[in-house]
């Protein structure tokens, strides 16, 4: 069960689950109807399943957006799940949410930029639209189930980061993806093709604001539960890293996934880069566009084999074509979720998902 939080590289992770659930045959919990999320931002109930009520807890992987409701996920998962997450230094995060959200959020849209936004967040930030405002403050405190705008007590955040440790396994920092990546494939045993991925979801360099060094110790202030989580879990990663890998493991074993990396991006990619949304050729692998943020995507090579080309196809479908997909994969006799683009592939029986072997 991946907690899948909001900017923290998530989507990425989501597509590494979504292939190895394909490889090996594997039922995951999807959102019921025409949902891309499992009811989110409302707290998660296990009716927000598609197929709950007839499947049960026969459900392998759990990934899509959701606000952490264990007892609910319980419910769904069964009793032997391994749980793990991924945080991000609140820094970068918000100004990442800033740009995504820009349209969406009041205390974003009211205000002229970030910087603008953090001079004085209380301005702009009424609690009376909280539901709209999640994305303004402490959004990874919100995903994991707890209220963003509670105060911040010791004792509290203190039960809190303990509740948390107790019900995840393992907490990812998608300030070192890779690392991240390595731990994730020790943890669960996996293959290092399990955890190689091409970077999903992330946006054009053009449209960072950068943050003045006032607005950096703000956000420490202004998100100061999302600080705290951040230090914490940042703290346990590396001494995790050092309890179970060792740094030097480590860092071959990051050379080797990066390697690999290469690799299959020359295999499959016309440009060895991801390319900005009017660059996409081929509209079928479009990413959902948000706010002022050019979410990136790529182009594949025009001349692969069938089975190399729908590797690489798997490894670049963004997260709301691969959700559609895969629903339609395990209920057939369901309408397909609708993403409002043309469809990638119309026979959903070929599901092959091995990656190329490496030279």
């Amino acid at each position: 069960m991946f907690l899948k939080t909001h900017k923290t590289a998530s989507s990425t992770v989501l597509n590494i689950m979504f292939r190895f659930a394909e490889r090996y045959n594997l039922t995951v919990a999807l959102p019921a109807d025409q949902l891309f999320h499992l009811g989110y931002p409302k707290t998660f109930v296990a009716h927000f399943v598609e197929g709950f009520e007839t499947i049960g807890q026969n459900y392998n992987i759990m990934c899509n957006h959701l606000r952490f409701n264990p007892l609910e996920v319980k419910r769904v998962m069964a009793a032997n799940t391994f749980y793990f997450s991924i945080l991000r230094n609140p820094i970068p995060l918000l100004e990442s949410s800033y740009i995504y959200y820009k349209n969406y959020v009041p205390a974003f849209r009211s205000s002229k930029n970030v910087n603008a936004f953090l001079a004085s967040p209380t301005k702009y930030y009424h609690p009376a639209d909280y539901r709209e405002n999640i994305y303004a403050r402490n959004i990874m405190w919100f995903d994991f189930g707890y209220d963003n705008n509670a105060e911040d007590d010791t004792n509290y955040t203190q039960a809190v980061l303990e509740e948390i440790e107790q019900n995840f396994h393992l907490i990812l920092i998608a300030d070192y993806f890779d690392e991240s990546m390595i731990l994730l494939k020790h943890a669960l045993c996996w293959d290092l093709d399990d955890v190689i991925y091409f970077k999903l979801n992330s946006r054009s360099q053009d449209t960072v604001q950068t943050l003045t060094p006032e607005s950096e110790e703000q956000i420490k202030a202004w998100c100061s539960l999302d600080w705290k989580l951040y230090l914490h879990f940042n703290q346990s990663f590396w001494r995790r890293i050092e309890e179970t890998i060792g740094l030097e493991v480590l860092e071959k074993e990051v050379d080797h996934l990066r390697s690999r990396q290469k690799e299959l991006m020359e295999t499959c990619l016309s440009e060895q880069e991801a390319v900005r949304k009017d660059d996409i050729r081929n509209k079928a692998l479009l990413p959902f566009q948000s706010g002022a943020a050019n979410i990136l995507g790529y182009n594949l090579k025009q001349d692969l084999d069938n089975r190399t080309l729908r590797t690489c196809q798997k490894m670049v479908i963004p997260e709301l074509q691969y959700t559609s997909y895969l629903y339609a994969v395990q209920h057939p006799h369901k309408k397909r979720k609708d993403v409002g683009l043309p469809l990638l592939w119309t026979n959903l029986q070929e599901r092959s998902v091995q990656l190329p072997v490496s030279n």
